[in-house]
């Protein structure tokens, strides 16, 4: 089973959308990343839908990658590219051009593409418990352009930096300091809590709430390199025209074969 994301009708036009990847904690394989973007793209259609509540199933909103799955594609330019711009980001553009306000319910592990999809809410409830953090240069590569975008731009560029470059992963209280979580409450009071939001911005306005979500979106500033700063990093490894470079790379390749050995990378 490599997991499945659920969408069921609620009350009161809110819609439940949950990550489901039993024994993974709801790790995102690339079906759930397909799944994720044909729900969101099913509920911009609908005029019925007034709120999304997002949550994981059971202790944990989202661990991050399935990587049982990574030596399959990760180890080529070409898969690893469609990985990136298709499958990851087809889902998360989905829901960041999705005009319906979007709650992220949060408990337990929210790392790498768990921060990416909370990324994409409007509002984050979590619980005391909950971590968050991309620890991926333990796994030898480099968060995607976009989605560093994305994380950087809601997490804040301090952040960002820490959870990419030194694989820090914080608390909620940490989380909710700088800006990123709406609120944290007991972990008991998660559900009830994200619900209660949920429904209060069901209960105003939906045309207003749509109208607002376009016009935060059209304040957002597209990822765009000119040509001096192509010229500026040239001679370093990342390319911006091909950013997808290192897929063949012996760190690469240690950092996820070291994950699956249950062992610790030799870089």
């Amino acid at each position: 089973m490599s997991g499945e994301v659920l969408m069921d009708a609620g009350e009161r036009g809110v819609v439940h959308v949950t990550l489901r990847h039993a024994g993974r904690l709801n790790a995102m394989s690339r079906g759930m990343w397909r799944q994720l973007r044909e729900v969101f793209e099913d509920i911009q259609r609908r005029s019925d839908v007034r709120c999304v509540l997002m949550a994981g199933q059971g202790d944990a909103f989202c661990a991050g990658g399935d990587i049982s799955e990574y030596p399959g594609f990760r180890f080529d330019a070409t898969a690893l590219r469609d990985f990136h711009e298709n499958d990851v980001w087809g889902g998360l553009n989905a829901m960041l051009l999705c005009d319906v306000p979007v709650v992220a319910q949060i408990s337990g592990a929210c790392m790498g593409a768990g921060v990416e999809i909370a990324s994409c809410c409007d509002i984050r409830v979590a619980g005391s418990a909950a971590r968050f953090g991309a620890p991926i240069a333990k796994l030898g590569f480099p968060m995607a352009p976009r989605e560093a975008q994305l994380v950087a731009g809601a997490v804040g560029d301090m952040t960002a930096r820490q959870m990419l470059l030194e694989a820090v992963t914080f608390s909620a209280a940490d989380m909710l300091e700088r800006g990123f979580l709406s609120r944290v409450v007991a972990d008991d009071r998660v559900a009830a809590e994200a619900l209660g939001s949920a429904q209060r911005i069901a209960a105003l306005a939906p045309q207003a709430a749509r109208m607002n979500k376009q016009t935060f979106r059209a304040l957002k500033v597209p990822l765009a390199l000119d040509g001096k700063a192509q010229n500026a990093i040239k001679n370093i490894a990342f390319d911006p025209l091909n950013p997808y470079a290192y897929a063949d790379s012996a760190e690469h390749r240690e950092g996820i074969t070291a994950f699956l050995e249950k062992r610790a990378p030799v870089f």
